[in-house]
C-alpha cells in the first residue's frame, strides 16, 4: 500500500539549526499514529484537466520541505512528524486510482493521526476525503482557484472531486482564493445550492483578518473538516501548477489562513496538490508548497 520512504536529512551543518529534515522520521502505517502528523506521497497526475507535472510533486515539496528550518515564532518548533512514504499505485484508469487511494487514505485516517497527502493532481482530494464520511459529518475548506465541481463525464479528472465528494455525501464546502473568471456559472450556482460559500481572491487581498469567518459559517455544525490547497490558489507569478492564472493569493496571505485553518480541533485531514516541479521557475512554487505544509503543522500546535 506504501512505499517505504527514504530516510531524511537536513542540509545545514549548523548543529543549531534544526530543520525539517532533522525531525521528519520515516514510519509505517502500523506505527503512524506515534506521531501528531504523518506525510504521505500520492505521485500521480494521471486525471489533470490542465498541465502535467504534478506526478512529480511529492518527492520535490519534500525534499524543499527538508531544508525549512522547524521554528515559527508563536507555536514555536514543529515535531512529532512522520512519512509512511508515497501510496503504491498499481494502475493509470484514474477511477481504479482514486479507489486504490481512498483505501490508503482510510488506513491513515484510522492510524490516530493527522495525515498531509502531498500530491499529485487534485482528482485526489475526493480519495483523500471520502473515508472521513464514514466518520461523521464533514465539511472542506479549499484554498483553490477553481470551484472543481464539474459533472464526472466518463472518468473523473482534477475539476470533479467535490461534485464526487457531495454525491457521497459531504456536507459543506467553503473555497477560499477563487478567482473571477475562472468558473462557469452553473458550477457557482451548484456550490450556493449545495449551502456552500465562496471567498474570492480579491476579498482575501482587501481583508485577510476576516476573509475565513463566512468560509466557516457555511461550515458550522460539521464533525469534521479536510483542509485542502491546490497549489494554483497562489498568483500565476508561482507558475509550478497545473494551471496557475492572475489574481491569486501571495504565499504570505495563504500561510496566514492555512495557519488560521489548522487551529480548528475539527480539522482531520490535510493535503497540498497540483505542485508540478517541471513547469516551475527558480523552485519558488515547490518551495511555498512545503513552507504551507510548515504553516499547517504550526497551526496545529497555537
Amino acid at each position: 500500500m506504501f512505499r517505504n520512504p527514504e530516510d531524511w536529512t537536513a542540509p545545514s551543518k549548523d548543529p543549531n539549526d534544526e530543520q525539517f529534515g532533522d525531525i521528519v522520521e520515516s514510519t509505517t502505517i502500523e506505527d503512524a499514529g506515534e506521531y501528531d502528523a504523518v506525510l504521505v506521497g500520492e505521485p500521480y497526475d494521471g486525471a489533470v484537466i490542465g498541465r502535467r507535472g504534478a506526478n512529480e510533486g511529492p518527492a520535490a515539496v519534500k525534499d524543499a520541505l527538508a531544508g525549512v528550518k522547524t521554528h515559527h515564532f508563536t507555536a514555536g518548533p514543529v515535531a512529532s512528524v512522520g512519512d509512511v512514504g508515497d501510496v503504491v499505485l498499481v494502475d493509470d484508469d484514474v477511477s481504479v486510482v482514486q479507489e486504490e487511494v481512498t483505501e490508503a487514505a482510510a488506513a491513515v485516517h484510522d492510524a490516530d493521526t493527522v495525515p498531509v497527502f502531498v500530491g499529485g493532481d487534485n482528482s485526489l482530494s475526493y480519495a483523500n476525503a471520502a473515508p472521513l464520511l464514514e466518520a461523521g459529518s464533514l465539511g472542506v475548506v479549499s484554498f483553490d482557484a477553481h470551484l472543481d465541481c464539474r459533472e464526472v463525464r466518463g472518468e473523473p479528472t482534477s475539476g470533479t472531486p467535490y461534485r464526487q465528494l457531495f454525491d457521497a455525501g459531504l456536507d459543506g464546502l467553503s473555497v477560499v482564493g477563487a478567482r473571477h473568471f475562472e468558473t462557469s456559472t452553473r458550477y457557482a450556482e451548484f456550490v450556493r445550492e449545495q449551502g456552500g460559500s465562496v471567498v474570492t481572491a480579491e476579498a482575501v487581498g482587501a481583508d485577510p483578518e476576516h476573509a475565513l469567518e463566512d468560509a466557516f459559517a457555511a461550515l458550522e455544525g460539521v464533525d469534521h473538516l479536510y483542509v485542502s490547497v491546490d497549489i494554483d490558489v497562489l498568483d500565476a507569478a508561482y507558475p509550478g501548477a497545473s494551471a496557475p492564472t492572475p489574481g491569486g493569493l501571495q504565499p504570505r496571505e495563504l500561510f496566514r489562513l492555512v495557519r488560521e485553518v489548522a487551529r480548528d480541533p475539527r480539522v482531520a485531514g490535510f493535503e497540498v496538490v497540483e505542485t508540478a516541479p517541471p513547469l516551475d521557475e527558480d523552485d519558488r512554487t515547490v518551495d511555498t508548497a512545503a513552507r504551507t505544509i510548515a504553516h499547517f503543522l504550526a497551526g496545529t500546535h497555537v
